[in-house]
């Protein structure tokens, strides 16, 4: 149960109930799509008349849509409705440490229109470039707070991140300390601009969005890039702790006396498991000296294609997550596990190193037994996760304490 703050609440009104319905529906729509009207009744436990108002509104929002009609053994075929993502735009900002990518996107994360520049070591000056491109790809397109058209902008960094007023409290790839990125960008563009850490961002994405594994409201998100990070949700609610600091598990130190991490001290868990961890441990074999270092992508493609010295270092750092993970398990238990990043490209290399750490490193066999699985999205899914800054809010429930 969530306690009421009683120094900051908001009373019940007459309109709170159908309000809540409404999520309610939205949110069915969302998870079980397409699906007919006595369906979504039969779920809400409700005579399908008294779903005909809200779907009627959601309908004329915008919303949601008509899509076809199901097999029917007899009788009429019931119309399936399934949200509506077209014409709903967000811009999308990936914010690494090389380069930044700015796209108009759709909340099913077709991406419209894309911008990509090499990443200033200067905030105030990557703040003017995303405006810039900001005022670029949405210059043709209507900023709405409702209906078709752009929604808001989400930016997603690799560090830490305070929610409510879009500070970036620590970003040691970037070098970035306590820096106002979501005011220098929202004083200069006329719509919502939303600031997060990308793990958390990522999990926002894999919480709202539907997938072949229906919603699950207890997991980890686990960001395999630049740094490494968790997102993580209990219930359904993403937990950010009292300083907006939570998950930070890629900066806890596996062995002391590991490699130099990007924060300054040596063996976290970011130093063993990062991209370029992989790309220094591939670089560091006899068939890579003396050859610039390929990018962890050309790394992933070499191991598909069979070539042992990526194999090796692609293994070695499936070997790295799954200790990492190992960690996160044991302080969360999680009811799965999701792995986002550049080197889950090579899933089926990667997957069994990550098992056998994960095995050798856990407890009890119900730890063990904790699923892991890959995102799907491998070249899109810190993208993703932007967009689920715009879109997420729509399905939330509504506060009222």
């Amino acid at each position: 149960m969530r306690k009421i703050n009683t120094r900051s609440f908001k009373l019940a009104t007459r309109s709170t109930p159908r309000e809540v319905n409404r999520q309610i529906v939205l949110n069915l729509i969302r998870e079980f799509q397409p699906i007919s009207r006595a369906e979504l009744a039969r779920r809400m436990n409700v005579r399908r008349a008294a779903l005909t108002v809200i779907v009627r509104e959601l309908i004329g929002a915008g919303d949601i849509e008509e899509t076809g009609t199901a097999v029917s053994a007899r009788g009429r075929r019931p119309t399936l409705i399934r949200l509506r993502t077209s014409g709903r735009l967000a811009i999308a900002v990936d914010v690494r440490q090389s380069q930044t990518t700015v796209a108009l996107t759709d909340y099913a994360g077709h991406i419209l229109q894309e911008s990509t520049f090499s990443t200033p070591a200067d905030s105030s000056q990557l703040g003017e470039q995303i405006v810039s491109a900001i005022k670029s790809v949405a210059a043709e397109q209507p900023v709405s707070d409702e209906g078709d058209g752009i929604r808001g902008v989400g930016i997603v960094v690799p560090g830490m991140v305070d929610r409510r007023n879009g500070r970036v409290l620590y970003a040691p790839r970037l070098g970035w300390r306590d820096v106002p990125l979501r005011d220098a960008i929202a004083d200069q563009i006329s719509m919502p601009v939303y600031v997060e850490s990308a793990p958390i961002a990522c999990a926002l994405a894999k919480l709202w969005r539907v997938s072949r594994t229906r919603t699950v409201n207890n997991f980890v998100y686990v960001s395999i890039s630049d740094g490494v990070g968790v997102g993580i949700v209990n219930r359904g609610e993403v937990l950010r702790g009292e300083t907006h600091t939570a998950g930070e598990f890629g900066h806890v130190s596996l062995d002391p006396n590991g490699p130099l991490c990007a924060c300054g001290r040596h063996g976290c868990w970011e130093a063993f498991a990062s991209n370029s961890a992989t790309v220094a441990r591939y670089a560091g074999s006899p068939a890579a000296r003396r050859k610039t270092p390929p990018t962890v992508e050309e790394i992933v493609r070499r191991a598909m294609l069979g070539e042992s010295a990526a194999r090796d270092a692609i293994i070695e750092t499936g070997h790295q997550v799954g200790r990492g993970l190992a960690a996160v398990v044991a302080a969360i238990n999680p009811k799965r596990i999701y792995i986002g990043g550049e080197v889950t490209g090579a899933w089926e290399i990667i997957e069994g190193p990550i098992r056998e750490e994960l095995v050798k490193n856990t407890l009890t066999e119900a730890a063990r037994q904790t699923p892991v699985y890959h995102d799907e999205k491998t070249e899109l899914y810190r993208m993703l996760g932007a967009v689920a800054l715009v879109a997420a809010p729509g399905f939330a429930a509504p506060r009222v304490g």
